[in-house]
């Protein structure tokens, strides 16, 4: 009897068998294809059929059996993987980007409809105080306050009951108090969507698909300012009633994409895994001349056998849902304890030492972006008014001075998307050392337009005040500024994304090369080992959830400075001759 060393192929059949215990298909895959060993070890042989060792020498290949060995080894492999595992990468990016426009877009709603939710004679910054307040309080609290396993899906149905009551409450409401309650509701459930689902990133496989999810993510909150504005600009007609009562529906789509479009974790890994074993050359086995052919008989291993890769601890993925994985089955003994489901939870002192790194590293460059461009939109942009011009591209997109706020506003929004997508799009992102650049070109930026509201720094000579253009012709500073704010979003934009993209990729590098070897550890060991590795989550879980309070901290001062700077920019131009900006 002549045997045949364990190939690649028959490895893979052995590590998908373990992989995928747990899959609703794992049926198909359990069935022994051949009569089964007890276990296989780095020194087992697979039995090859009666070959007679003198007979070996010599012979030629023949080159169909080599093809059909590789086709049965292929077939294997696909019916190894989970039925939509192949189009689990796709459904990943479609769920977070639909769980990014989600977050955001009543966000961007409620904003857009300040005009018609509050009376002619209260600030219109109440609204956006109640919008940003308590996203940030939950953003900043939360991640404190929470201790052991974050339970998501609790999370997105607490997200879709206050968003849907928010929003009716606002709706049904005439006064300004329950109003005001309603917006506040609604932001919370903005803050602790966005702090759930950026969370969610870290818990993926492996790190493309972690970064897919992060980019559509991004994608659909960068989206959200475009949709949100479009979609109140069609139902406003309706009133603040039908309006948002029309939107109170877009909430439920939060757990209609959790349960039936978000792919289970299983599928991922399966994706993902399809790379690792590749089919044997046939050009390695024709230029072998003690290849003989043989009749294979590849062995599914028993239960016990830990293969050396296991990506469930390597990729330091395990479920986070309680006594479940993804896919609703029940956890064995055995799972909870190689996957550290007891009572572990980071203390405090440990969450401060996490925190301490990432308060200059990413939290203080994110918070500089957004005072920067939030400044920019709410201070220095109502006062961004230009006497209309008489021909070009303008003239047909400036028809009243109240155009040009809107205007800004979605060339704002639609370069933010852009920014936002660049994951998605395939673009590498920025290096760690060059976070804070964006936080610098946005103060040029802010620089820029301030002193072009203050001094007409841009303006034609003959759009400088007192001079308002009555010659007719085009303000060569309305081009200056369209470009600089087209720079704003980018920065903007890219700012959050790379800001993300970086914290959620923070203490992974290197972090699993003790991990490699589990499988010649005892099984105390390798709960040990599975436990660190579960602390390990946790502690990324916490870092992208604690470095999210860092935008709206940003917003909230934005607000805080904008209010105070429009009026004096307005009173600025006033004194030089132009009342434009008093007569929005």
């Amino acid at each position: 009897m002549a045997s045949l060393p364990l190939t690649p192929l028959s490895m893979s059949t052995t590590h998908n068998n373990v992989h995928h215990r747990h899959s609703p298909h794992s049926d198909a895959i359990n069935t022994p294809i051949t009569e089964t060993t007890p276990a296989l070890g780095s020194n087992d042989h697979v039995n090859t059929g009666d070959v007679n060792p003198t007979d070996r020498r010599g012979d030629s290949v023949d080159e169909e059996d080599i093809d059909q060995f590789i086709s049965d080894n292929q077939a294997l492999d696909e019916l190894q993987m989970p039925t939509g595992s192949k189009h689990a990468n796709k459904r990943l990016f479609v769920a977070f980007m639909i769980f990014g426009l989600l977050n955001n877009v009543l966000y961007v709603i409620i904003l857009s409809a300040a005009l018609d939710l509050v009376s002619a004679d209260t600030p219109k910054g109440v609204v956006a105080l109640f919008n940003i307040f308590p996203a940030l309080i939950t953003k900043v609290v939360w991640p404190l306050l929470s201790n052991g396993k974050i339970r998501y899906t609790r999370r997105v149905g607490l997200c879709t009951i206050c968003s849907w009551f928010g929003i009716m409450i606002i709706a049904l409401s005439s006064s300004l108090s329950p109003r005001l309650l309603g917006i506040s509701l609604a932001s919370l459930s903005s803050g602790m969507g966005e702090l759930t689902f950026l969370q969610l990133t870290t818990t993926l496989p492996t790190e493309a698909t972690s970064k897919t999810a992060l980019g559509a993510w991004s994608s659909g909150t960068g989206f959200a300012g475009v949709a949100g504005a479009g979609i109140w600009w069609l139902l406003r007609g309706l009133g603040v009633k039908g309006g948002l009562g029309l939107s109170s529906f877009l909430p439920l789509f939060f757990p209609i994409t959790y349960k039936y479009i978000l792919p289970p974790f299983s599928h991922l890994e399966a994706s993902s895994d399809s790379s690792f074993y590749q089919p044997l050359s046939t050009s390695s086995l024709s230029n072998n001349n003690n290849f003989r052919r043989p009749a294979i008989l590849i062995s599914v291993p028993s239960s016990e056998y830990v293969p050396q890769h296991t990506p469930l601890l390597s990729s330091g993925f395990i479920d986070r849902d309680r006594e479940r994985n993804r896919d609703g089955e029940e956890l064995t003994d055995g799972d909870k304890r190689l996957g550290g489901m007891g009572n572990l939870r980071l203390t405090t002192q440990e969450k401060m030492k996490l925190l301490r790194p990432l308060v200059v590293r990413y939290m203080l460059p994110l918070c500089a972006v957004y005072v920067e461009e939030y400044v920019i939109n709410s201070g220095v942009a109502p006062t961004l008014v230009f006497p209309l011009p008489t021909y070009g591209i303008w003239s047909w997109l400036f028809k009243s001075p109240r155009d040009y706020y809107p205007f800004w506003s979605l060339t704002y929004q639609t370069f933010v998307f852009l920014s936002r997508s660049s994951l998605s799009l395939g673009l590498p992102p920025i290096p760690k050392r060059l976070l804070p650049l964006p936080a610098i070109i946005q103060f040029l930026v802010l620089s820029l337009l301030f002193l072009q509201a203050k001094t007409f720094f841009f303006s034609s000579p003959a759009y400088i005040p007192p001079a308002e253009g009555e010659g007719g012709g085009v303000d060569r500073s309305i081009t200056i500024v369209f470009l600089l704010i087209c720079l704003e979003g980018l920065c903007g934009g890219s700012g959050y994304v790379n800001t993300f993209y970086h914290v959620g990729r923070e203490g992974s590098d290197g972090e699993n090369d003790d991990y490699n070897d589990d499988n010649e550890m005892g099984g105390d060991q390798r709960a040990s080992n599975a436990t660190a590795m579960e602390k390990k989550a946790m502690e990324r879980e916490f870092r992208i959830g604690a470095v999210g309070a860092a935008d709206s901290t940003g917003i909230l001062f934005a607000s805080l400075i904008s209010m105070p700077l429009e009026i004096a920019l307005c009173q600025s131009q006033v004194d030089q001759g132009r009342t434009m900006c008093r007569e929005l």
